[in-house]
């Protein structure tokens, strides 16, 4: 049992708290299994009646997973990273299928990995310090942990926009997109866990009762320009439309775009398409490993981890350095299924 997540029981209430406050509470190994060792306990539990999901201490709730370790083993044999996937994906599952009510408090940076635990809760809740973010472009992978889901079944080509970019939204901007379903002030947050643990049979009502009055989602101005400019599933066609219309939004858009993975924006791309029309969740996750096995393998990758968290010089050389190096090829080979003996399965 690793201590970087901490399980309690408070009456009909089971608790689960990240606690790696070093690095804002990043997902390991040890930790995704932490968690599945107590969903499953408390799932056959009938004294348990649902389950809180938060941080022990720190600024963030979850800023990812362990990126250092999956480029470490990316660049030798991989086990290590195909490993920490196999267990993080079938956390991510075990949530998004779990019979009783989960809550997950999004009070602080809620990226990747981070994402991957609270978007599958039936209660997710934003407050003024939200930084929600898939910004997995920038390190050359792209937004897994079933990012092919959720963000496919945003409104308009927000999905897109979000995958491509990693633009981070605040708590308001969540609550606007329906990726958190309340909006607190920090200030109640312990109140509204206490509130839930002495009657967890009225979660919703005593959410409704404490929410805050957010205010504007900023990114909801965007949202023509959004829709224009990030329409097609062709990522030349992107840039040719940003370029195209010159705007200082759509400018910047463009310079964003020039920082990232050309690699794995048209992998994100079409893990958007095909993510919209997954019949199931498991069906995607299973693809999600399947591309998640190669990407950790391949150059974009290592580089991006060298640039943005080793050696931290911002300047990643990206291999190819444009979409038009991409081919079609390529991204078939990363989206191949795997074969049954390799196949991400759900327990």
């Amino acid at each position: 049992m690793t201590s970087d997540v901490l399980t309690m029981i408070e009456g009909p209430v089971g608790r689960i708290r990240l606690n790696r406050p070093k690095a804002l509470h990043a997902l390991t190994t040890d930790m995704c299994v932490a968690m599945l060792d107590a969903l499953d306990a408390w799932r056959a539990d009938p004294a348990i009646e649902a389950v809180l999901l938060d941080h022990a201490e720190g600024r963030g709730f979850c800023a990812g997973g362990d990126i250092r370790m999956l480029a470490e083993s990316g660049a030798a044999d991989g086990v290590a990273a195909r490993a920490f996937f196999h267990t993080e994906y079938r956390l991510n599952h075990r949530l998004f299928t779990y019979a009783k009510p989960t809550v997950a408090f999004m009070d602080g940076i809620t990226m990747g990995g981070g994402v991957g635990i609270a978007c599958p809760c039936d209660f997710r809740v934003a407050t003024e310090n939200t930084k929600f973010a898939m910004p997995e472009t920038g390190i050359g992978l792209f937004p897994d942990v079933g990012g092919g889901w959720y963000l496919s079944r945003l409104p308009g080509r927000i999905g897109q926009y979000l995958a491509l970019t990693g633009h981070r939204l605040d708590g308001a901007e969540c609550l606007a997109l329906g990726l958190a379903t309340h909006y607190l002030s920090s200030a109640t947050l312990d109140d509204a866990k206490a509130r839930i643990a002495a009657d967890p049979q009225a979660i919703a009502a005593t959410l409704d009762a404490i929410g805050a009055t957010p205010p504007d989602a900023k990114i909801l101005a965007q949202r023509d320009a959004i829709d224009r400019l990030f329409a097609s599933d062709d990522l030349e066609d992107i840039y040719a439309a940003l370029e195209a219309d010159g705007g200082e939004w759509a400018t910047q858009q463009l310079a964003t775009l020039r920082t990232k993975s050309p690699q794995t924006m048209k992998v994100s791309l079409r893990l958007l398409h095909e993510g919209k029309r997954m019949a199931t969740f498991e069906d995607e996750m299973r693809q999600e490993y399947a591309i998640g096995s190669r990407v950790v393998q391949r150059h974009d990758f290592l580089e991006g981890v060298r640039a943005v968290i080793v050696d931290k010089d911002n300047a990643p050389r990206w291999d190819p350095a444009t979409p038009e190096g991409v081919t079609d090829h390529v991204i078939d080979q990363i989206f191949a299924p795997l074969s049954d003996g390799e196949a991400w399965t759900p327990a």
